[in-house]
């Protein structure tokens, strides 16, 4: 893996990898031969303008496209394990901060990271994600949200999602 790929890929503990890398096989093979027979079996009853059954599948197919399309996208660039404990944040870690006056626990990565954990995700492109990427704890910074307003925002801890 080149520095520049370690530096833009996405981590993901060993258990999400594996749990998207099974969805992806799932679809390119038996559930798009699924989707496919459905369509045969639909496009079989005759008039396709008014076959409810067909159109469904089709846009079923469609989505079940576009979902093999982005986990090929997420699993192109991926970091498997933790990234390191050093307190700068980075996706994939646990960050503690208070946010205009609240303290949350968040994860700063992908909702597939985090698995069945109920810990809430912010992406490293929202406004509050982009604000502390790279950032250390300790580290003071606002961003503006949707409003306008400007929210302070103060990290007070970092650590590796462990899942």
């Amino acid at each position: 893996m080149t520095d520049t790929t370690a530096a833009t890929g996405t981590w993901l503990t060993q258990e999400a990898y594996d749990r998207l890398k099974a969805e992806l096989e799932h679809l390119e093979g038996p559930g798009r031969e699924e989707i496919v027979g459905r369509i045969a079996a639909a496009r079989d009853e005759g008039d396709l303008k008014e076959n409810g059954g067909y159109h469904a599948a089709r846009e079923e197919q469609g989505k079940a496209e576009a979902r093999i399309r982005e986990l090929k996208e997420k699993l192109r660039n991926v970091r498997i394990g933790t990234p390191p404990d050093d307190g700068v944040v980075e996706p994939g870690m646990v960050v503690t901060a208070v946010v205009a006056g609240d303290e949350m626990r968040f994860l700063l990565g992908s909702r597939e990271i985090a698995g069945s954990s109920d810990i809430d995700v912010f992406s490293p492109t929202s406004p509050l994600g982009a604000a502390i990427n790279g950032r250390s704890v300790g580290d003071s910074t606002s961003y503006a949200a949707p409003n306008g307003r400007t929210i302070p925002v103060e990290i007070v801890a970092a650590s590796p999602f462990e899942g």
